[in-house]
């Protein structure tokens, strides 16, 4: 497709991208930084501001310690933290010795721990305190785990946090039997550094979980050339200046929180205000206290603060650009209106359009032409096409099929798939198994997905995932997931259950639901369970999901 979209590219951008300290890897940047800017704050976390020297230093610390443990290149270890300042530190250690970054959600349970550590092979994990239990229960059944670091939130707090923080940074240090104390590596001397060469365009550097098209999830292998060139146009196409300062809420083991507060304060070097997770005072209180003037958020995250006591009353008017995503409710014309009235003047609308395979952010909204209800028109170095759905050619602006993406962005492919990898992965395109189409101005639209992947509360579900752990019941004989509508989660789990003959009639579906409360994250267990005598099925035995979604569509459109 001629690359129409050029014609609405944002005044004062060039469209051609250049690295701000050239083209390497993202850690070799927090290296000059600490050399340029030692004194420099990069991160604040709850008033403790933590210095370009600090971050170096104890990224570098930590490398050491790895390789003193016998981590090499290649090997692939867990961050299952929430946010704060020893994530980033972590981040960047492991990617320094050319190991790779694999995060895990914070509010994964211990059978989903299980499925992913088996999986990526991992070799160590580091790990908040609290979160060490569900990784206690199921550390014997991973062959390959070494070594597990803990570390306690709060050893990074200032003795008086300037902002209200959340409980899990009053818990009392503790240092679980069997595991590392994080923090007493950055209190080694630092000797020297011995590091390993990493090539930037073809080393793996990140692996993150996504189902790709079908199945439970796999790991996408990004490199630090991926993460490097998403970073870059990110900052460049909305014209980041050494004045931003940045407020990081979303969760780090995110891709685009990954993009947002890992990556953009170090490539721009500039400050950026970490909080563990969103709560609407402290966010507030940031912004007020920080003068943030660059924000990603969700669209639920605006409206709940639109309504929050006393907010007229408050002072958000250092914010200049609120990058934010739908989820759950659309960002809206009238959203970002009302957002800018309360700010005095922040323009807020869509961030972009982007997947784990192509380390998010394919495209951004031009600043001076928003486009609402649109992604954006795609990035830097960026081709887009769109696919017709049966024959697979090209289709012209305003036709809709199969979003099809090629960057400097696109994986090198799943870890240990090569099947599912040539299924999404073909001379260099990712398919995406979304369906969209392009403007005749060349904004992309996003319509729906091919693939049954659930988007709920803006986490990816994936419905074979979510059925290998249902399938851990001792009553559930048999079951099939699907996504229903949600008005506040956009999408929400529903479960359909075959009972084993002897469970029928002793165990109820609210049962069910409270049983996957307790053995899944709370954005991926089902709300809603309906026991069936049966599931629809192909002569082979594969359930079919799409009539089970077809058929609640039906009764939707009935009701």
């Amino acid at each position: 497709m001629e690359k129409i979209w050029l014609k609405n590219w944002p005044e004062g951008v060039s469209t051609t991208l250049q690295y701000r300290l050239g083209k390497k890897p993202l850690h070799e940047y927090v290296k000059q930084n600490a050399k340029d800017t030692p004194h420099r704050t990069a991160y604040i976390y709850y008033g403790r501001q933590i210095t370009c020297l600090e971050v170096e230093e104890n990224s570098q610390k930590l490398a050491n310690y790895l390789l003193e443990k016998g981590v090499k290149k290649g090997d692939r270890i867990g961050l299952f933290m929430q946010n704060c300042p020893q994530y980033i530190f972590s981040h960047y250690a492991i990617q320094k010795i050319g190991a790779i970054v694999c995060p895990l959600n914070p509010m994964y349970k211990a059978s989903e721990l299980e499925y992913l550590l088996n999986e990526m092979e991992a070799k160590a994990v580091i790990s908040a305190q609290e979160l060490y239990p569900n990784l206690e229960q199921i550390r014997a059944k991973v062959s390959t785990l070494e070594f597990i670091f803990t570390t306690n939130y709060a050893d990074f707090l200032p003795s008086q946090p300037s902002l209200p923080i959340p409980d899990e940074l009053k818990l009392t240090k503790v240092t679980p039997e069997g595991t590392l104390d994080l923090t007493k590596v950055f209190t080694r001397e630092l000797k020297d550094y011995k590091n390993h060469q990493v090539n930037v365009s073809d080393d793996v550097g990140l692996m993150v979980f996504t189902s790709g098209t079908t199945g439970r999830p796999k790991g996408a292998m990004l490199t630090y050339e991926n993460a490097l060139f998403k970073t870059a146009a990110s900052v460049h196409a909305q014209i980041v200046d050494d004045n931003d300062t940045w407020l990081a809420v979303m969760p780090l083991c995110h891709i685009a929180g990954m993009v947002m507060g890992v990556n953009i304060p170090v490539y721009t070097n500039t400050p950026c205000v970490l909080l563990t997770r969103f709560e609407p005072e402290a966010t507030i209180q940031a912004i007020e206290k920080y003068k943030v003037t660059t924000w990603y958020s969700i669209a639920p995250i605006n409206a709940g603060l639109l309504t929050y006591p006393g907010i007229q009353e408050r002072d958000l008017s250092s914010l200049k650009i609120n990058l934010a995503t739908s989820f759950g409710i659309p960002v809206t014309e009238e959203l970002s209106n009302k957002w800018k009235a309360l700010t005095n003047g922040c323009l807020m609308f869509e961030a972009a359009y982007g997947l784990s395979e192509t380390h998010t952010c394919d495209t951004f909204m031009p600043a001076d032409k928003v486009v609402f209800g649109s992604c954006g028109i795609p990035t830097f170095e960026t081709d887009i096409r769109i696919l017709d759905l049966s024959t697979k050619e090209e289709l012209p602006p305003g036709e809709t099929g199969e979003i099809t993406i090629k960057n400097p962005g696109v994986f090198k492919g799943y870890w240990k798939r090569p099947d599912a990898t040539s299924e999404t992965l073909k001379d260099g395109w990712v398919h995406t198994g979304d369906i969209g189409c392009i403007s005749e101005e060349g904004y992309l639209y996003f319509k729906g997905r091919v693939k049954e992947m659930i988007k709920s509360s803006g986490y990816s579900v994936f419905p074979e995932d979510v059925e290998a752990l249902l399938m851990e019941h001792p009553s559930i004989a048999q079951v099939a997931v699907i996504g229903v509508p949600d008005e506040t989660r956009g999408e929400t789990v529903k479960a359909f259950v075959v009972l084993k003959p002897d469970a029928v009639g002793s165990i109820s579906e609210a049962e069910v639901v409270n049983w996957a409360k307790n053995h899944m994250a709370a954005y991926k267990y089902p709300r809603y369970v309906e026991f069936r005598d049966s599931l629809p099925a192909t002569g082979a035995g594969k359930v079919l999901r799409r009539l089970l979604k077809e058929e609640k569509t039906t009764e939707s459109k009935h009701a």
